[in-house]
């Protein structure tokens, strides 16, 4: 079991046991290892998305088929279990609103060392009032951040409780002796139990029917990448579409002005998912935006 989260990371023994004083509210992860290659070799060598894949399926960190990785869904998987045992209440992988790396590019990747982040894909667990928040998607932060700093095939997991305040578990994510580590540990553990007879001491710890929220009604900040037409009036009719829909602005770049069309980064305040998805509908239906490239989540 302990194997299944995080690799050779210590991850399940601590939620259950050393962190069970605390109220956790908060989980972060980088808990799939593939995605985590890929992104550093397109943020550290200028790789695009296929050239890192290929790499990391020779490498032997990525499947022949790589869906269950690249599309986030070996990461829900994780953060379902690791949700549950946080917060002491059932969540399944169908709670869990998964996006991948697949369309991420060296585009997005200049922005993000422009604005002093890097793009991670993340597994995002909070316990609020209204209920459990759950999903795994790219997501830009700060390069202050300590999972900024988690590069190649490594994982970590970030948590928030409120007696311990932040804590970070960092190590191998994957990998034949990683696995066997957590594995064998296990093993032991069942033997000590099986020696002194007291099978069972910690068993499942969800004892609360919290409600998950529907994504819809989660908020996030994002960054937005669109073609544009050149002219003027186009950011106008672009931010009533945005005030209609109660997204706020917070920052607005323009690049790569040409004779007919632009490029246009906005980024957001925090907004419900909702709200951002039905503003874009709107966006994509008008005459004046091309095409709208990118969006990613910020932390």
């Amino acid at each position: 079991f302990e194997a299944a989260v995080a690799g050779g990371i210590p991850i399940i023994r601590p939620l259950k046991q050393c962190l069970a004083g605390n109220d956790l509210t908060d989980i972060l992860g980088i808990v799939n290892g593939t995605t985590n290659y890929i992104l550093t070799k397109m943020f550290e060598d200028g790789m695009e998305f296929s050239d890192a894949l290929k790499k990391a399926q020779e490498l032997g960190y990525a499947e022949a088929d790589p869906t269950a990785d690249v599309e986030g869904l070996d990461a829900g998987r994780k953060m379902a279990i690791m949700a549950s045992i946080a917060f002491h209440s059932r969540v399944v992988f169908a709670d869990v609103y998964t996006e991948g790396i697949t369309k991420i590019t060296p585009a997005d990747i200049a922005y993000a060392k422009e604005f002093d982040s890097v793009i991670k894909l993340l597994g995002v667990a909070r316990n609020t009032p209204e209920g459990i928040e759950v999903g795994v998607y790219p997501v830009m932060i700060a390069r202050d951040h300590p999972l900024a700093s988690v590069r190649d095939s490594f994982n970590a997991v970030f948590i928030h409780g409120d007696a311990v305040d932040d804590a970070m578990f960092y190590g191998r994510g994957a990998g034949e002796m990683p696995t066997a580590s957590a594995v064998v540990g296990d093993v032991i553990d069942e033997a000590r139990n099986i020696e002194y007879g007291c099978s069972g001491r910690i068993s499942c710890t969800c004892y609360q029917q919290l409600a998950v929220k529907d994504f819809g009604d989660v908020k996030n900040k994002f960054f937005l990448r669109m073609q544009v037409e050149n002219c003027p009036g186009v950011l106008a009719q672009i931010a009533k579409v945005f005030g209609e829909h109660k997204v706020s602005i917070a920052r607005v770049v323009q690049k790569n002005a040409k004779t007919d069309r632009a490029e246009l980064v906005i980024v957001t305040e925090k907004v419900k998912e909702k709200h951002m998805g039905s503003a874009l509908c709107e966006l994509k239906e008008m005459k004046s935006i091309f095409e709208v490239s990118s969006m990613i989540r910020e932390y």
